[in-house]
């Protein structure tokens, strides 16, 4: 399922204002129940709720080819928390990196994202696999 990216700076500044957050070594998540959720869903094709993601590289981090290669790093780490996990949809999120972002790969990027993303109670259960009902096993179901 693909998301909608934040274009509006106003929506940054209400995510990092409002949201609840949860920092590591090399990035910074930051959520926001999203209220025109609804809205996005109806205009939606399978009228599912999204997210709004957005990415945030400050200045300091270098010039322009330097911040696109983090935000490209980001990007990656976090297609490979969601190959492997869904995140709870209808929902603001912003990732800013940190200072020192740009020497790591993608895969330490990821790991992060996977433990803020945790325990910012946004995963759901892994992609691909179906939860049994509490208490009952999946042979029990069969």
């Amino acid at each position: 399922m693909k998301d909608i990216a934040i274009k509006e700076n106003h929506l940054y500044q209400k995510t990092f204002r409002r949201g609840q957050r949860w920092s590591g070594r090399f990035v910074t998540v930051y959520i926001l129940k999203d209220l025109h959720a609804k809205r996005l869903m109806k205009a939606n094709p399978q009228k599912q709720y999204l997210n709004r993601i957005g990415l945030s590289v400050p200045k300091r981090e270098g010039g322009a080819v330097e911040r696109n290669r983090v935000k490209r790093i980001l990007r990656a780490g976090l297609a490979d928390v969601r190959k492997k996990h869904r995140l709870k949809t209808g929902y603001l999120i912003v990732i800013s990196a940190k200072p020192g972002a740009e020497k790591e790969k993608s895969t330490a990027i990821a790991a992060e994202l996977r433990y803020l993303f945790k325990k910012l109670d946004m995963l759901v259960s892994p992609a691909g696999t179906s939860q049994a009902p509490e208490g009952k096993t999946q042979t029990d179901l069969s």
